[in-house]
């Protein structure tokens, strides 16, 4: 398949799964393949095959069946109709009819409210904005040849109507139902709009990935001088200019200069990455120090940020079944239901002889009962319950859906720095190679490492807080690689990763290495702390037969030693967005997944899971892909969110 024929569209108007269904199956009707529809971003993508039909005529199809294809320029005005303003207005009529036929029932009064001609002035305005907006998706359905649940909805809400006029009409008080039909209508508005709001938090997560590239590049002319062009504008092949303090524009080669690079968006660890001539930069990372040229060698969707963003979109286009459980049963049981109604009519009137008029009333009496407004009423109740007690327990949990797939986990995978250690480091050994100076070596490592503000050399300094100070002078830190000075004695001290050792050694096992006048003196081998309760976390998943696996950027190692002692038995280190993003699809494939991170590196991992889950401490773009926030920061909160969900989810069924 060519990437031509991929076709992408905005479609505005599409404010449900029933919506996204429909335009789904007017697509499959027209004979496209490899159909996406996300009512949530508004986006749909298809493969093209059928080159029988135009373009034009699938954009006037979606237009026919009340929805609006968005041109690329085009911005599209809100209508003033919102789901919103909806519930808003139907709440305002049916408050009065449903608390006063509640009041008439045990014995209070409001004769006012309980005039057939007053609850039919109040139950009309409910009745046209709340029929129009389920009677347009269920139209759109039965065009297509298919029912979902609002089929059931309009059909249930206008027979109530219906059954009402006649018995406004016929003065009968037996036949007036207007508050039922009032009811079904605004509660379901009022499900829908729990579900728009849950949903949309989503969005914003692509939003705050795409906002940490550089908007503009100084691109290098052939003559030499340096201009500033739209980020858009760049192009395969054009050589740039990267300055200190810049994010890196676009994907590249380092032509000429170097620097240190800050990465934490790709790789989520701290530790800057030293560049120089014939290096790979990414875009959006940030070049802390120095300055480069680079050659560019991939521009847009096709960057590693590109990639992360359209990872997360697609993630978001996908849905367990869970999601489609009320449609697939609406496939049967709106069919069913309306049989059973032409039944009660035809063998009501030609075989027990009842009046044509009472057997129609039979008729709409069952569609009356059946239509789903105990779901309407029930399931958001309970959501509101569960995620209420959620927060007092300090997790934020967004929608009805993510208590629903969080209570059936099978799999559980956790990110390490900052998910299950607490990012502080210390030293767990320190090695010393010169005997003759093991005494004064630690108060040296200490007091030079007072002078970088690296949170890793704080941290070694803290470590190293009973030994003396030691006074340097002609102290320079290079970012990402070291720092040197000299002690009183004239002795140049350096301290820095393992590329400061030259052919010294080829050992890399250590996390800092110390030299004296050139010579490998002492290394230290660092520790980040698992938080706190932990093990508690762990044990509750095993005894609820979910599995537990660990997924890191981390060197491997540092991962299998945290696995280790955590008793997790499937672990992988140095690991990409990408490879953590494919492990989630292979684990979801076989049961549902739950994701716990916090860096940008998790984002596509934990759209991809069925339920993202993080700290509110997290970067941004994990806190707004997430399905659960913990705000408390404490770990043992994941197993207070699991029996949350699972006695919601009882509750619900």
């Amino acid at each position: 398949m060519k990437k031509t024929d991929i076709i992408e569209l905005r479609v505005e108007g599409m404010t449900c799964t029933g919506c996204a269904k429909t335009v789904s199956r007017f697509l499959e009707k027209k004979g496209m393949k490899d159909i996406h529809v996300n009512f949530t971003t508004n986006e749909v993508r298809f493969d093209q095959e059928n080159k029988a039909v135009s373009l034009m005529e699938v954009k006037e199809g979606i237009g026919k069946l009340g929805f609006m294809v968005a041109e690329e320029e085009e911005e599209t005005e809100n209508s003033f109709w919102t789901l919103e303003r909806k519930f808003i207005f139907c709440s305002i009529f049916t408050f009065p009819l449903f608390f006063g036929h509640l009041l008439m029932m045990v014995g209070i009064h409001f004769h006012f409210l309980e005039d057939p001609m007053v609850q039919f002035i109040l139950c009309l305005p409910v009745y046209i904005v709340g029929g129009y907006h389920f009677g347009r998706s269920a139209w759109q359905a039965l065009k297509l040849g298919t029912t979902n649940m609002d089929v059931l909805i309009f059909i249930g809400s206008s027979a109530a109507f219906l059954y009402s006029i006649i018995g406004l009409i016929q003065n009968n008080s037996n036949y007036i139902f207007f508050e039922t039909a009032a009811t079904i209508l605004t509660l379901v508005l009022l499900g829908n709009l729990m579900e728009k709001r849950a949903v949309r938090q989503t969005t914003r997560a692509i939003d705050e990935l795409g906002r940490l590239q550089s908007d503009t590049a100084r691109k290098i002319q052939t003559d030499g001088t340096i201009l500033e062009i739209p980020l858009n504008e760049v192009h395969v092949g054009d050589v740039l200019s990267v300055n200190e303090g810049d994010a890196v524009p676009t994907d590249g080669i380092i032509m000429d200069g170097n620097g240190s690079v800050d990465e934490s968006m790709l790789t989520g660890e701290s530790d800057w990455v030293k560049k120089q001539k014939g290096d790979k930069v990414t875009g959006a990372s940030v070049l802390v120090s120095g300055h480069f040229k680079m050659r560019v060698h991939a521009t847009g969707k096709d960057t590693v940020l590109g990639r992360i963003i359209d990872m997360v979109k697609n993630a978001q286009l996908e849905e367990p079944d869970i999601q489609r459980l009320a449609d697939r049963i609406s496939a049967i049981f709106v069919p069913v239901v309306l049989g059973i109604s032409i039944l009660t009519v035809l063998v009501g009137h030609f075989i027990f002889d009842v009046a044509f008029t009472k057997a129609l009333m039979n008729a709409i009496a069952v569609l009356v009962i059946s239509c789903p407004c105990a779901m309407g009423l029930a399931t958001p109740a309970a959501i509101m319950v569960g995620v209420g007690r959620a927060a007092k327990e300090g997790i934020l949990i967004k929608g009805s859906r993510t208590l629903e797939i969080l209570a059936q986990a099978r799999h559980m995978v956790f990110d390490k720095t900052g998910t299950l250690t607490e990012g502080k480091f210390s030293i767990s050994k320190l090695h010393l190679f010169d005997k003759e100076e093991e005494l004064s070596i630690p108060s040296h490592i200490k007091s030079l490492e007072s002078h970088s503000s690296h949170p890793i050399a704080q941290s070694v300094a803290d470590s190293l807080g009973e030994y003396p100070s030691v006074p340097f002078t002609e102290v320079k830190e290079t970012k990402g690689l070291k720092i040197e000075g000299r002690d009183a004695a004239g002795h140049l001290w350096e301290m820095g990763s393992y590329r400061i050792l030259g052919n010294q050694s080829s050992d890399k096992n250590h996390n800092v290495y110390i030299l004296r006048n050139g010579k490998l003196v002492a290394a230290l081998d660092l520790a980040d702390q698992l938080k706190e309760n932990l093990k508690s976390v762990f044990d509750y998943l095993n005894g609820e037969n979910i599995k537990s696996y660990l997924l890191s950027g981390d060197l491997n190692e540092k991962v299998k030693s945290v696995a280790e002692e955590l008793s997790i038995s499937e672990w992988r280190g140095e690991q990409l967005p990408n490879e953590k993003h494919d492990r989630i699809g292979e684990l979801k494939d076989s049961e549902i997944t739950i994701m716990v991170g916090d860096g940008i590196n998790d984002a596509a991992a934990l759209a991809r899971a069925d339920v993202g889950m993080t700290f509110s401490s997290s970067s941004d773009i994990a806190v707004q892909t997430a399905g659960v926030v913990l705000l408390n920061e404490k770990p043992e909160t994941i197993t207070q969110a699991h029996k949350i969900s699972k006695h919601t989810l009882l509750t619900i069924r």
